[in-house]
């Protein structure tokens, strides 16, 4: 489970690094990654 979590947010950061350019695509970038992980811990 920790495994899988720690993949789940390398690909949020690089996610959130590769496809952003402002401060609004960050927050919305992170809230995805958020969604991802949530989804995977239920």
């Amino acid at each position: 489970m920790r495994k899988l979590l720690s993949v789940l947010m390398g690909l949020a950061v690089v996610a959130a690094v590769a496809g952003c350019n402002t401060v609004e695509g960050v927050g919305k970038d992170v809230k995805k990654g958020g969604d991802v992980i949530e989804k995977a811990a239920k």
